[in-house]
Order: C-alpha cells, then structure tokens, then sequence
C-alpha cells in the first residue's frame, strides 16, 4: 500500500501506461497480484481448498480473491468491484481501408465518447491477436493514427456548431496507400505471419502520457482515469491484504461502458460463478452459500462527476463537489446507483477510519444520470452495495481530469474496508 499520494499516483500512471486496452488492464493486474503472493487458478480445472490468495483471468477482467481456513455461520465476505475498459474506438474485422490515397483505420464507436475529444490526437492501437494456433498476442502501436478535423477554411461555420457523423467523419488515418498495413505491423510485433491472425480485438487509445498538471502540480490528466483510476484503486488495496478470517474478493469487469451484459461483464455470470465454486469447494451447500450472501456487501467503485466550472448549472444547485476532497458516495433515488442507508453507513465508517475526507453526489433532477456495475451487482447476487470513485472533469473524453490526491484516497479506504 503506497503511504502517499505522490507515490501513489506515480504508480496509477505507469498502470495507465501499460493498460491501453482491457486486455492489457488484466494482464497488468495479473502480473502485480502473482508478485504480490497471489496464484493464478485456471476456470477449467478445480478451484483450490484452503487459505490461499488466489485470482482467475477471464478475457480483459480479473477477479482475485482472500480465501479463509474454513468457513462457518461467521464468515464475512466483502466485494470491491470496478472495470477495465473505456470508451474508444474499436477496430472492425475488415481493419483498414484506402481513399483519396491514404490508409485508414475502419472503426466504430465503443461506449460513449466524447467523440470530438479523439479528433487530432495521435492515436495508438492496441489490443489482442488470436492466431490460428490458439495463442492470443497481445499488441500495441503508439502514436500511429489521427482522426484530423477539416480546417475551418473550408467550414467556417465549425465553431458554430461542430457535428460529426459517426461513420463518415471518425476514421482514422494511419499513412499513406502505398505503405504498410495494420495488421501486418502488428503481426510482426506479435511474432506471426499475418495470415494466422484468426481474430482480433484492437481499440484505440491516446498516446500522451498521464502527466500533473496545474500550477502547483495538484492535478492529474490522463486517458482512462474512467475506470483505471477505481481498477488500480482496488488492486494497491489488495495487493498487501493481511491474513483474516473472511472471504473477500477484488472484481474488475470488462464491457461496463456498453452495459456489461457479457461473459466478462458484470450483468454475466463471471462473479457468481467464482463465488459459488469457492462456496462448493468449501462445502458450504445452497444454505450456506445464500447465508454467506446475506452477511456480505460490496462497494462499487466508479468514477463520478466533479462540478464542471463552467457548466455549474448542469450539476445540483446544493452540492460542491471538488478534487481532492476524496471520493464521493454516490446516491440516486431511482437505484441507477445502488447505495442506500446502509451501504452509505459503510462507505462513511471506512472513510472515517481511513482518515480521509469524502464527498456525496446528487444529479441535477433535471439532468438523466449514468449508472455502474453496483445496481448489476446487487440485483445478480442480492448483496448489499453502495457506489462510490472519485470525482473527475471531462468524463469519456480521450483524457479526463482529476485531484491528484484523490485515486490515494480511494485507495486508502477500500484497503480499510476489505481488511474489515
């Protein structure tokens, strides 16, 4: 666990780095959880008895897990949940096409993106190969495609009002006709001829660097903060969990942004089925596991909106939600977040305990507001759960904004909550 924020946030930044895509974003976790004394356990095979730390790779989402000795009619179990992947664009089967003598990315629109953020920023490609031999090559290309805007002497009414079509206006130019192609570079990169490459998955993502910024360094910009910025949160957490006698998990899903109904989504089975092979194997049967269900809870952790400055009216007249300020708890009267009494109880004690300070969100009533991971949740498994992140600027743009002190605060208490 990092004991500042500096050094915190100089980690959540090389995470970022090396998390352009979801894939990426489970691999990394991966990797720090088997450092950090975790095993990998395969979904195919059994799932291990005992006190152990374990975790299971499923696609772009993680889940690890704190196993106890043994389980009785006092066994806690706690869930931090959060997810891997950001609005973006995704590569189509046909990968690129030509026109007007230059070579373009043939894309369509992943979650929803601030689009215009994307246009004349130097784009990367990244994301997962699946060759004919049943390998699956992770890839990446930094700095390789643009979506260029037309210059405004050939549309001076641009600044009044800029519209983009979302075919015709958001495919990205990655060189010339006669040059190389996509997938052959990345083919190359992955140690395979281009015609074993069976399948992919490749996104977008933006190549500047996370970077402090503000004049007294108190700002954090970077691409992905929605939801690296929860994902890394919860995996510092876990990462020096101490020995203890309940059960608790770190989940990070895969397709939020698109509404999670996937094999690796939250709405799919990915958590229930990881929860009820631990039951099984612990003997707990039907009545054991739904009683263990019952003493459980979950905090959510997703990003939400600060008060934008220049938009003050599009937020609630009554809240002044700022960075650095910590977290905030996240409430909607139509469960589109899932907290309620007692969850808030929860999140606030852990807060407390952590020593930090912490925020409560509201919609303008007037304004349609967003959802999580927290409601799917709940609703799967009947646990109790509360919303919560921290607060960022320029939500599903190609690069947001937050507090930088804030992603070591969320930290701070979700580590105070899985140690119980």
């Amino acid at each position: 666990m990092f004991t500042d924020s500096a050094s915190h946030l100089d980690d959540l930044a090389q995470f970022v780095l090396d998390s352009p895509t979801s894939f990426h974003a489970a691999h990394t976790v991966a990797s720090r959880l088997t450092t950090a004394g975790f095993t990998q356990v395969d979904e195919k095979g059994a799932f291990p008895a005992g006190a152990g730390r374990f975790f299971v790779v499923r696609g772009g989402a993680v889940i690890a897990w704190r196993q106890p000795e043994r389980f009785d009619d006092t066994t806690g179990l706690r869930v931090v949940g959060a997810h891997t992947d950001s609005p973006a664009f995704k590569v189509k089967p046909d990968v690129e096409f030509t026109a007007c003598g230059w070579r373009q990315l043939a894309v369509e629109i992943y979650g929803g993106m601030l689009i215009n953020s994307w246009l004349d920023r130097d784009l990367g490609i990244a994301g997962r190969l699946l060759s004919r031999d049943g390998a699956t090559h992770l890839v990446r290309l930094a700095g390789v495609a643009r979506v260029p805007q037309l210059a405004i002497h050939l549309d001076r009414g641009v600044n009044d009002g800029l519209k983009l079509d979302r075919q015709a206006h958001t495919q990205p130019v990655v060189g010339l006709e006669t040059g190389v192609g996509v997938l052959e570079a990345l083919a190359e990169q992955a140690g395979v001829a281009p015609e074993e490459v069976v399948g992919h998955d490749l996104f977008t993502f933006d190549s500047q660097a996370p970077a402090r910024i503000g004049l007294g360094g108190e700002l954090f910009a970077s691409g992905r903060l929605d939801n690296l910025s929860s994902t890394h949160a919860g995996l510092a957490a876990v990462e020096d969990l101490g020995d203890g006698d309940d059960l608790v998990l770190f989940a990070t899903f895969d397709h939020e942004e698109v509404g999670s109904e996937t094999s690796t989504g939250a709405a799919g089975p990915f958590l229930a089925d990881v929860l009820e092979r631990i039951a099984a194997v612990a003997g707990l049967g039907v009545d054991g596991f739904k009683a263990l269900i019952a003493r459980g809870s979950c905090i959510s952790a997703d990003a939400g909106h600060l008060v934008h400055p220049n938009y003050p009216q599009h937020h609630d007249p009554r809240i002044e939600l700022g960075p650095n300020a910590g977290p905030m708890l996240k409430v909607n009267a139509n469960q589109r977040y899932a907290t309620d009494a007692v969850g808030e109880a929860l999140w606030v004690q852990a807060c407390e305990r952590a020593g930090i300070p912490h925020q409560r969100f509201v919609s303008n009533n007037a304004m349609p507001c967003g959802s999580t991971i927290g409601p799917i949740t709940a609703t799967r498994l009947g646990l109790t759960t509360v919303d919560v992140g921290i607060g960022l600027l320029s939500m599903h743009s190609a690069r947001e904004l937050c507090g930088a002190d804030d992603p070591h605060h969320l930290s701070r208490a979700l580590r105070v909550y899985l140690a119980g």
